[in-house]
């Protein structure tokens, strides 16, 4: 990838391009407008006349690299891109990785045709670093080299990791910390029960958002990581999350459970530079809350 470009004077994008790149070809340089692979200052621009100032920093992306906020044909939204990893936005619907019950219409399986670029010969894969539940939506990493899904991995512990929920009823006071020790010998169902050598500690701070009558909008922080985690610790302080039928939910007007994975923080597993993602929440999840106000 060509090195950044500092700019000294004001200028408009494209002659800049043409000036600064003398060894690219004009097509070329068109193209990398046209295709987002221009950044200024970090943001991608494909507008020709953009205006640039002194200071401004202009750099040309890897090829093959997604623009942020890319959104591929199943529905996955690009957050970042680099040459180590992926982050995205899942939609609610769709598996992290495959299943016995649907072996192909997957976040991993999207993500392997993305880095491929359509080329079915090619070597270039994705590593699954962690997982959503096939109906919660949000944030989610994958790694594009095994040393950077290593890395990240050992270093998973230290990643902040936010959720939101919109839950039946409320849970105790504005705030608080759930801690329990769950048994997850049963593949299909999670389950709190006294500490013991087949339960695991998990720990979730969370805070009351927004209460709608019926239904309570939560963020949760994730102290630990274990399966069910959230969704298991809500239903045993008697506020389920809505829609989620297997842990005690009456309700599920979307037909989906109603928790998205809304913020990131962690280590670049290569550069060690801090990253940090928000994902707003879903239209349809608030809408929960706003009604039932």
């Amino acid at each position: 990838m060509p090195p950044a470009r500092t700019v000294a004077e004001i200028a408009e994008l494209l002659p800049y391009l043409f000036l600064a790149w003398p060894e690219a070809k004009k097509k070329q340089v068109r193209e990398w407008l046209k295709f987002g692979s221009v950044e200024v200052n970090g943001r991608v621009v494909t507008q020709f006349n953009h205006r640039l100032k002194p200071g401004d920093r202009v750099s040309i992306r890897a090829r093959g690299l997604a623009a942020p906020d890319t959104v591929l044909p199943g529905g996955i939204r690009i957050r970042h891109e680099d040459a180590d990893l992926l982050v995205i936005e899942k939609p609610a619907g769709l598996l992290s990785i495959a299943s016995a019950s649907e072996p192909d219409k997957t976040a991993y399986a999207d993500l392997t045709d993305h880095v491929r670029q359509g080329n079915r010969l090619s070597r270039a894969r994705v590593w699954i670093v962690h997982r959503l539940d096939r109906e919660t939506s949000g944030l989610m990493v994958f790694a594009k080299s095994e040393a950077a899904k290593v890395a990240l991995q050992a270093g998973w512990e230290a990643v902040e990791k936010k959720y939101l929920a919109v839950v039946e009823g409320a849970p105790p006071g504005e705030a608080g910390l759930l801690d329990s020790h769950l048994d997850e010998a049963n593949p299909l169902k999670v389950y709190v029960d006294k500490e013991g050598p087949q339960t695991r500690h998990a720990l979730t701070r969370y805070r009351t958002m927004k209460r709608g009558g019926a239904t309570t909008l939560v963020e949760l922080t994730l102290l630990t990581g274990r399966r069910h985690q959230i969704r298991v610790q809500l239903a045993e302080v008697g506020c389920p999350i809505v829609g989620d039928k297997k842990y005690g939910a009456k309700t599920n007007p979307l037909k989906r459970v109603a928790l998205h994975a809304c913020e990131l923080r962690l280590h670049h597993p290569v550069t060690g530079k801090e990253l940090r993602f928000y994902s707003p929440l879903p239209g349809d999840l608030g809408e929960l809350v706003r009604v039932g106000s």
